[in-house]
């Protein structure tokens, strides 16, 4: 049969599942219309509001094009087919199942939309926040805050989809509830690491790009997840610690200190006159009290050492930077060797005096005991200890 020969009127009349030919080209022609004209219609909205001059500064204009980047095919799909099925006529049997189909599309898009917009208005706080500290609190909040968000998001679209399909809602919720214990049992691992990043998010003991020590690791936080907590060491590995351990360990946070307390002692020999030791913790005092960022607390002789007058003295650092404390500390350091090289005051340092004891020679010559001073050494502990020789035979 030639091309021209066919009955295109008996053609189109045919019928194909309960509809006639007619009819299923008018559904897929409003099918295909329906879907490349709404795919077109944001492709162009999406271009013109990505050269929009006001993209940086209109709110509205962010969101709109925020909408339009996370606009999928779901979009398109579900205005087509539900344009497409109002030629049709759906046995009842296929009706449970193509009925809900394009709100079930829709719903997904609508997923789509909701991410995107909780992702933008999450950064868009962050970006509020000019105080670099602030932004770190933020963003400690973001990751466990978008995660519940986007739980409760597709949770109702999902139960919305259920109905749609004649589940019975109410009856899976309850069966959700009942299962939902032996869940939790489950993995009550991993729901305390999640309950622990809440704690942290909420609670803030710490937040990102603080430095902090826990039991024997110590570093700066990089990263505040929903199960582990990741921290960059000063040898640079990553160190990752579940949230739950972290919050039950003993955490000191060493961005939040104000100022650091410093302790130093040193010593100075015996030889040193009264004079000359009263003079020491002014000399310290003033050498202190002339660097920037440092308040003086207290320099004292506070005991007699293994071999020495031993000072301790006490100051504070205005500042928390561990690299301003050491070139404070080096500065004093300098300071106290070249104020003592002045006065002529020496530095101990640990030593041992030895005492040699002769005893008299088993033959009768009598011979005095002759302590004398042999040598000095500089063992690692000092003391003093007396020696005594054993016998020779002659």
């Amino acid at each position: 049969m030639e091309f021209y020969d066919i009955n295109w009127i008996e053609f189109f009349n045919q019928k194909i599942l309960g509809n006639s030919v007619k009819l299923w080209c008018y559904s897929a022609l409003t099918f295909l219309s329906v879907y490349y004209g709404i795919m077109i219609t944001v492709h162009i909205i999406w271009k013109k509001l990505k050269e929009s001059r006001f993209r940086e500064s209109k709110s509205f204009v962010k969101i709109m094009s925020t909408l339009a980047d996370s606009t999928t095919r779901f979009l398109g799909l579900s205005f087509g087919i539900y344009f497409a099925t109002l030629f049709l006529k759906i046995p009842p049997d296929k009706a449970a199942f193509i009925k809900p189909l394009p709100i079930f599309l829709f719903l997904i898009q609508i997923g789509y939309w909701g991410n995107s917009l909780i992702q933008y208005k999450l950064e868009n706080i962050v970006e509020k926040k000019k105080n670099i500290e602030e932004r770190h609190q933020i963003k400690t909040l973001i990751g466990p805050l978008r995660f519940i968000l986007l739980v409760v998001l597709w949770s109702i679209l999902t139960l919305v989809a259920l109905d749609n399909f004649g589940v019975n809602v109410t009856a899976l919720v309850t069966g959700l509830g009942i299962g939902g214990v032996a869940v939790a049992l489950a993995v009550q691992n991993t729901l305390s690491d999640l309950f622990a990043a809440l704690s942290i998010a909420f609670d803030k003991p710490f937040i990102v790009g603080d430095f902090i020590i826990t039991d024997d690791y110590m570093g700066n936080v990089e990263k505040i997840g929903l199960k582990t907590t990741r921290i960059r060491s000063l040898s640079g590995e990553e160190v990752i610690i579940p949230n739950h351990d972290l919050l039950n360990s003993r955490i000191r946070n060493y961005k939040r200190m104000q100022e650091r307390r410093v302790v130093f002692s040193f010593g100075v020999i015996y030889q040193t006159s009264l004079a000359q030791l009263k003079t020491i913790s002014g000399t310290v005092k003033g050498i202190i009290e002339s660097i920037e960022q440092t308040r003086f607390d207290r320099a004292n002789f506070f005991k007699f050492g293994d071999s020495s007058y031993d000072f301790e003295v006490v100051y504070y650092v205005l500042d928390s930077d561990y690299n301003l404390y050491m070139n404070i500390q080096e500065e004093i350091n300098f300071g106290m060797i070249a104020a003592f090289e002045e006065a002529g005051i020496e530095f101990a340092y640990p030593t041992r005096t030895l005492y040699i004891h002769q005893p008299e020679e088993s033959q009768g010559n009598q011979r005095k005991d002759k302590p004398q001073e042999t040598s000095k050494e500089t063992p690692h502990d000092a003391e003093f200890q007396s020696i005594l020789l054993p016998s020779q035979a002659e």
